[in-house]
């Protein structure tokens, strides 16, 4: 029955699985009946597909908000925004309004067109990575075949934008900012890039829609293949995220909010947006490669795949935020250090084991069938032991806690000012 009512609505434009039937519908009539050149229905699907994502980006923007503040309360023990609305659900629409109407103020000591561009070019290449996502199987802006070196550039480029921001600021505390996030860019990208690098020799190609099609042809996800390339992604995310326990380069307590101190109205608002943009764009690529994307083992047969792919991205989405809500900051030391002494060694011995396998699977002519499975058994052990090793050998010279339990006797609490209980109970009433 459901295969029957499945090949009823296939390839009709009202098969909400695959957007691009209707999409076709459109260009079709255009083509046909009105006469548009095909540059012109060119220009107009780009055009779509622009307003599409954007529309997308802007309406999880002001949901996550909502979702960010409210989970993150429960996990401290409060409510989140409650007030406003049904659940608190209309406080990020307040939020919004409030910084729309709040002056914008700029130090007549900043590099004007420097200090306007900063929050402008930092929202950009959040919103442009959306482009080379595939939503489906003929969903996606801009099917690229260098979609992973596209991915690095504008991941890049964030960082560069938050530099110049800090440094247009004129503002030593903006400065320290953003030198910290150039630190932290140059530390956390090289893992980032190995850690995608072993998805790429396993998939044989950058293309993001051919990455998922290689899950679904040999009906596995990739994290399974690559447990510790996941695991490197994502701490290496969270650094390039500036969110928490990472977000040095804005930490209140240290430099009074870091490269966008003197920011204030809807140029904060840009910088505060395109925070969770980003977050969502990686949750998006994380979602893309290492958990197939739009395919779920046949359940996009029913279900349309855009659809399982924005729950997956909220999945991920929810680990993000509860690394945020349950993790203390690092100290810039540290970060650094966990990078360069654990991320980047561990990548690398990833990526040696990677070429091994898929030398010996093209040496030999094995079978996916029969590599494949060796090769998730192989590289979970090798990550399991390398992790059990850095624990107990690296770990504790970060360690600062007792390394036992301790029972304390007596517990020493210094004399107050007030006179003792014997001395009031010695004074005469």
């Amino acid at each position: 029955m459901m295969l029957t009512l499945l090949s009823l609505i296939t390839d009709s434009w009202w098969d909400i699985r695959d957007l691009s039937n209707l999409t076709d519908a459109v260009y079709d009539l255009l083509r046909d009946d009105l006469n548009v050149p095909d540059w012109g229905i060119y220009v107009i699907s780009g055009v779509v597909g622009t307003l599409g994502i954007i529309s997308f980006i802007g309406g999880v923007a002001i949901i996550n908000i909502w979702v960010e503040r409210r989970v993150v309360g429960r996990m401290q023990s409060r409510l989140g925004p409650n007030r406003l609305g049904p659940f608190g659900l209309l406080q990020p629409v307040a939020d919004a309004i409030k910084l729309m109407q709040k002056e914008v103020l700029q130090p007549k000591v900043a590099d004007g067109l420097v200090f306007t561009l900063a929050p402008i070019a930092f929202t950009v290449p959040g919103i442009a990575l959306f482009a080379v996502i595939p939503w489906g199987r003929n969903m996606v802006l801009a099917d690229l075949d260098v979609g992973i070196v596209y991915l690095f550039a504008m991941s890049s480029l964030a960082a560069l934008a938050v530099f110049i921001g800090g440094y247009g600021s004129n503002n030593k505390y903006a400065l320290f900012g953003s030198m910290r996030v150039i630190a932290m860019l140059v530390t956390y990208e090289i893992p980032i890039v190995l850690s995608l690098l072993g998805v790429v020799m396993f998939a044989g190609t950058m293309n993001l829609q051919g990455i998922v099609l290689f899950q679904a042809d040999n009906w596995l996800l990739l994290v399974m293949l690559q447990p510790l390339a996941f695991l490197i992604y994502f701490l290496s995310s969270t650094a390039e995220l500036n969110r928490t326990p990472a977000d040095l380069a804005e930490a209140e307590s240290e430099i009074a909010g870091g490269y966008h101190v003197e920011y204030s109205g809807m140029k904060f608002g840009l910088y505060y947006a395109a925070e969770l943009i980003n977050a969502v764009a990686v949750s998006a690529i994380i979602a893309t490669v290492f958990l197939g994307g739009w395919w779920m083992y046949e359940l996009d047969q029913i279900v349309p795949g855009w659809m399982i792919l924005i729950g997956k991205i909220y999945a991920v989405y929810f680990i993000f935020v509860w690394t945020r809500g349950t993790l203390p900051r690092f100290r810039i030391d540290q970060l650094l250090a966990f990078a360069w002494k654990w991320m980047t060694p561990m990548a690398i011995i990833n990526i040696l084991a990677v070429a091994t396998e898929v030398m010996i699977w093209e040496e030999t002519g094995w079978s996916a069938a029969v590599i494949l499975p060796a090769s998730i058994a192989i590289n979970g052990a090798l990550a399991g032991l390398l992790i059990v090793g850095w624990v107990r050998t690296m770990a504790p010279k970060f360690q600062r806690f007792p390394d036992r339990p301790r029972m304390y006797t007596t517990i020493d609490v210094p004399s107050l000012p007030a006179p003792a209980a014997s001395e009031l109970r010695e004074t005469p009433v």
